[in-house]
């Protein structure tokens, strides 16, 4: 690595707002892997100005769906309210391993979609999860698209190539939002 480059890192959560008076934080996540905090000491917190703070961890917790935070040295609510809207990340050298065939969300995230056929679709803007499965929107010229990420449907994904390939159900890509 050079001295210049940035570490890439990964969002595991997001701060929604403080939690009780004593400088508790109420995080909702975006891994599949909440057990992953109970193992972690430090998180970078990314603020909304893109600035980077290393934190370091002093007990996590689920409550009801989402994750409570406390880090060293926030110890009131109004130094708790001030990491609201925060993205919790790690290096990204530091993600779980997944197995053969499936990705982070941040892996789709950017991938120009085309049909079988060679038209360009669009390009992956977000992953909604909903109801127990997937939907990619993917955004061109104005429109806006989701398409289930299942795999009759996305029939080949590269990451490497920032390409996925779909095989649309006839009608689905008349359903713009």
């Amino acid at each position: 690595m050079t001295l210049d480059a940035k570490p890439s890192f990964i969002a595991i959560a997001r701060i929604a707002r403080a939690r009780g008076n004593r400088g508790e934080v109420l995080a909702d996540l975006y891994t599949d892997f909440p057990d992953r905090f109970d193992a972690l000491e430090n998180v970078w917190l990314e603020f909304e100005d893109g600035r980077r703070q290393c934190m370091t961890l002093e007990d996590s917790w689920e409550y009801r769906g989402r994750r409570v935070l406390k880090f060293v040295g926030v110890d009131s609510i109004s130094s708790a309210e001030a990491l609201a809207r925060c993205w919790v990340e790690v290096p990204a050298d530091q993600a779980v391993k997944l197995p053969e065939g499936t990705y982070f969300d941040h892996d789709l995230v950017g991938c120009t979609v085309n049909d079988v056929r060679g038209a360009r679709l669009g390009v992956v803007a977000d992953v909604l999860r909903i109801a127990g499965n997937s939907q990619l929107v993917v955004r061109e010229a104005g429109r806006e698209y989701l398409i289930p990420a299942v795999e009759n449907i996305c029939i080949r994904i590269s990451v490497k190539e920032k390409l996925i390939l779909v095989d649309a159900p006839e009608g689905l890509m008349d359903l713009d939002q």
